[in-house]
C-alpha cells in the first residue's frame, strides 16, 4: 500500500510504501529500517514474533528506498564534500525523513507510536522523539548511534568490506551484500545465507538505487550530533547494540543510553550490525516488554 504525504523538499508530494501487521486494536510500533534497507529488512520471522505478542506493526519505505519516491533528480550525493562540511550536495536531512514517519501516522489515524528504528532508522526514531515528542510513545533505539563522530564509527574492515567497485545486477547485488555480512554480521551466529539472499533479491526486485542509498548517507551526516538533544528525549527508551557491531561500533550505542535520560541498555555479545534469528523470539519479548511498559505509564 502508499500514501502520499507532502514534503518540505524535494517533490512537493511523496508516495510512502507501507504494510501493515497484526492487529490495529493492539499498541501500534512503528519500524524504521537504514541506509538502502526496505521494509523488507525486518525479517518476517521478526515482524511475526512482534505480532505473537500483542503488538500492532507498521513497515516502511524511506524515502529513496523500495517502493516509496526516490528523488532521483536530487543533485548527485558526495559524501567526501558532505564530510569536509559541503553540503551542497544534500537533498533533505534526518528532519524531514522524521517528518516523512509523522506523515504516516497522520495518515493512518495515529496519534502517536512506538518507534523501533535499526541503524540510519534509530536515527531518525531518535529524531522524532526530538522533534515530535508528542507522537512518540517509546524511543527503541537499534544498531545505532547519536550522530557525533567521537563513537559509534565504522571498523577499518567494515570500511574495506563497503569497498570495490559498486554491484549493478541482481546476482552481483546479492553476491556483495553476502561479503558484506559475512563481515558486519554476528560472529557469534550462523550467517543467514538464505534470509539474506532472499531479502536482498526481493529488495533488488522492488527497487534499486545506489544513489538512493547515497543520499540517505550524506542525509544522516549532514544532520550532525544529536547528543545534546538526546537529552531532552523524555519517552520511555531502549538502546539494543550488538558487542560485536563493525559497522556500527558499540561506542554509539553506549552513548546513545547515556545522553537518554533512564535509557536502558541492552548490549548482545557476538552480535554484529544485523539481526540474527536465533535472536527474534528474545529481541521481540525485549521490545514487547518495553511497549508494554511504556503504555501502563501512559494510563
Amino acid at each position: 500500500m502508499t500514501i502520499e504525504l507532502a514534503s518540505n523538499v524535494g517533490p512537493a508530494r511523496l508516495q510512502i510504501a507501507y504494510e501493515r501487521l497484526g492487529d490495529p486494536r493492539h499498541p501500534p510500533v512503528l519500524l524504521i529500517m537504514g541506509v538502502g534497507a526496505q521494509l523488507i529488512g525486518w525479517p518476517d520471522g521478526l515482524c511475526a514474533a512482534l505480532v505473537r505478542r500483542g503488538l500492532h506493526l507498521i513497515r516502511f519505505d524511506n524515502r529513496d528506498a523500495g517502493e516509496s519516491t526516490h528523488l532521483a533528480t536530487a543533485p548527485v550525493p558526495d559524501l567526501p564534500a558532505v564530510i569536509a562540511g559541503d553540503h551542497t550536495s544534500v537533498a533533505y536531512r534526518l528532519t524531514d525523513m522524521a517528518a516523512d514517519a509523522v506523515g504516516l501516522l497522520d495518515a493512518l489515524g495515529l496519534e502517536s507510536a512506538h518507534v523501533v528504528g535499526a541503524s540510519m532508522g534509530g536515527y531518525i526514531a531518535q529524531t522524532i522523539a526530538i522533534e515530535h515528542p508528542r507522537r512518540i510513545r517509546s524511543l527503541t533505539s537499534m544498531m545505532a548511534t547519536t550522530g557525533s563522530l567521537s563513537v559509534g564509527q565504522p571498523h577499518p574492515e567494515a570500511l574495506a568490506a563497503l569497498a570495490g567497485p559498486p554491484p549493478t545486477t541482481r546476482a552481483e547485488v546479492v553476491e556483495t551484500t553476502l561479503r558484506v555480512f559475512g563481515v558486519i554480521g554476528s560472529p557469534g551466529y550462523p550467517l543467514d545465507v538464505e534470509g539474506i539472499a532472499d531479502r536482498t533479491g526481493r529488495a533488488f526486485d522492488r527497487a534499486f538505487d545506489p544513489l538512493g542509498m547515497a543520499r540517505q548517507a550524506v542525509a544522516s551526516v549532514a544532520s550532525g550530533d544529536r547528543t545534546e538533544r538526546l537529552r531532552t528525549v523524555a519517552v520511555p527508551t531502549l538502546v539494543i547494540h550488538g558487542a560485536d557491531d563493525r559497522l556500527c561500533d558499540v561506542s554509539g550505542g553506549r552513548a546513545t543510553a547515556a545522553a537518554i535520560p533512564g535509557a536502558r541498555l541492552v548490549v548482545i555479545d557476538g552480535v554484529g550490525h544485523d539481526l540474527p534469528a536465533p535472536l527474534w523470539d528474545a529481541l521481540a519479548t525485549d521490545i514487547a516488554a518495553h511497549v508494554e511498559r511504556a503504555e501502563a505509564r501512559r494510563g
